[in-house]
């Protein structure tokens, strides 16, 4: 939990505030993907259904709040892993997440101009984030290993620099779809050899 989310108190925000600080998240990231880093402030506020000063008192800055939307894309991308882990069985969950690491790369490409405008060190941020990221894929690949689904020498981590490779070459458009067929050929080529 960021700094700007604990009340001085120590207590845990109330449900409301943390709803408001939801809102301004999604509402940020829409803005900053379409505007880029100079996207308003106050339009934000406005679009979030809040007043200016509470979007300053959860993001005293406009960095914060750009890191925080990251951030979250990056925290919720992995706590979706294991919802799919509880859901779905291990190759439709790992192609499922893996489709969603894919809308994950082109939010990313939309905000990085901005993210690397504004913030002091950004590899760092992205470094953070993809701790966690790793870490879920990881899981879902274990899980598809154990259960027989996947082979056992299948790296996860070339599961995503493939994807990642995918989107830093496109320079089209439509490598999203690229991309997307490239996971159904991944999950194909990650089955046991038989």
């Amino acid at each position: 939990m960021a700094k700007s989310q604990i009340p001085s108190d120590g207590r845990k925000p109330r449900a409301d505030a943390q709803q408001n600080r939801e809102r301004i998240l999604v509402a940020a990231r829409e803005a900053f993907t379409q505007s880029g880093a100079n996207a308003s402030l106050d339009d934000i506020a406005k679009q979030a259904g809040v007043g200016p000063g509470t979007l300053y008192r959860h993001f005293p800055s406009r960095e914060e709040l750009l890191r925080a939307v990251y951030q979250a894309g990056a925290e919720k991308l992995a706590a979706t892993a294991q919802g799919f882990e509880e859901t779905l069985p291990p190759i439709e969950a790992l192609r499922a997440w893996m489709m969603l690491f894919v809308d994950f790369i082109a939010e990313k490409q939309l905000i990085a101009p901005a993210l690397n405008a504004l913030i002091e060190e950004p590899q760092k941020l992205y470094e953070a984030s993809s701790v966690h990221i790793w870490g879920a894929v990881r899981a879902l690949v274990k899980r598809g290993v154990e259960s027989g689904d996947l082979r056992e020498d299948l790296d996860a981590i070339d599961l995503l620099r493939a994807l990642i490779g995918v989107a830093n070459i496109a320079s089209s458009p439509d490598w999203q779809q690229s991309a997307r067929r490239l996971v159904d050929i991944l999950i194909l080529g990650s089955r046991p050899l038989e």
